[in-house]
């Protein structure tokens, strides 16, 4: 009987972990896993260990958790579990050439996108935030350019109008994990036709930036209120009230005519806090003040006097 092939695989957050269990639940050979380094987390700043590493713990699967995966030492450390496949799914670092060239069935990744449309580490927020109708998982070859090896596997499923960054990362996490399970098979046994990605059509997804949390009023209400639901729940998208911060948790949006300034605040009652855009207006129905836990609107209200004219966003 044919042993089956050594897997190393290769992931740090919640996205990576439906992956991990999926190949251990279907008889896959995971000798060992690669993940971050634990980290400081919560206010309290205590050291946490990535999901992924304990999903691996929990299985008894040992754990490498190098800090720079380039450096020499932790190279040979992952050559020396002598994979046959490396599987990555939102690990975090560049593979080194020296890894991608040696499992015999190479290194592949499940990546949250439809390539080569929004490649880099944050194609679920970005796709949202750009308001798509659609995207996918891409289960590819891996290279040492970003996202830019040949497509193995493709699924697509549509993004909902009340979807936002954490709803469909859930969506894709999953979808994630049944395309991976289901294209090893093909893989392993030399059935898979790579196709090429077509680099005319190549769209970047960088990481987010503290800049990226900000609302800009001057734009239509619907691109606001996808902006908001690309960053929940996390990192969020932000404002200023008098001055200070204001995360916005969710909104609401309408095109109905509206002759204030953007960022304007035209009502503020129960139902919310309406706010002028460059088109339509939005209404802010969840919030969270500097310093506080997040809340309806209402429930800021009852506490805060916000007035009709106010403007938000002044920095």
């Amino acid at each position: 009987m044919t042993e089956k092939p050594r897997i190393v695989f290769m992931g740090t957050p919640d996205f990576s972990v439906p992956s991990l269990k999926a190949l251990i639940d279907h008889g896959y050979r995971v000798v060992g896993v690669v993940t971050q380094p634990d980290r400081p987390r919560g206010r309290k700043r205590e050291l946490t260990p990535p999901p992924v590493k304990r999903a691996a713990e929990a299985r008894g699967i040992p754990v490498f958790q190098p800090e720079k995966l380039r450096d020499p030492e932790a190279i040979a450390a992952v050559l020396a579990m002598d994979p046959d496949l490396v599987v990555t799914a939102a690990y975090g670092q560049i593979v080194p050439r020296e890894i991608l060239d040696r499992p015999r069935h190479g290194c592949i990744n499940v990546h949250a996108s439809l390539l080569p449309k929004y490649r880099g580490g944050a194609p679920i927020h970005r796709a949202v935030i750009d308001g798509e109708k659609e995207t996918g998982i891409t289960i590819m070859k891996m290279v040492p350019a970003l996202d830019a090896g040949d497509i193995l596997a493709q699924r697509a499923i549509p993004i909902g109008e009340r979807d936002d960054a954490g709803s469909l990362h859930d969506k894709l996490s999953r979808l994630g994990a049944e395309l991976l399970i289901e294209t090893l098979p093909a893989l392993l046994s030399g059935r898979i036709q790579p196709v090429p990605q077509d680099e005319r059509l190549a769209t970047y997804a960088p990481n987010l930036r503290r800049e990226d949390e900000w609302i800009d009023w001057s734009r239509p209400a619907r691109r606001i209120y996808d902006h908001v639901r690309g960053l929940h729940p996390w990192p969020v998208a932000s404002t200023t009230w008098r001055g200070t911060p204001l995360k916005i948790w969710w909104v609401e949006w309408s095109d109905a005519a509206c002759d204030q300034p953007p960022g304007t605040v035209i009502a503020a009652g129960r139902e919310g806090i309406e706010v002028a855009a460059g088109e339509g207006t939005v209404r802010i129905t969840r919030l969270q003040p500097a310093g506080k836990r997040p809340m309806e609107a209402e429930e800021f209200l009852r506490g805060r006097r916000m007035s009709i004219g106010e403007r938000l966003g002044q920095r």
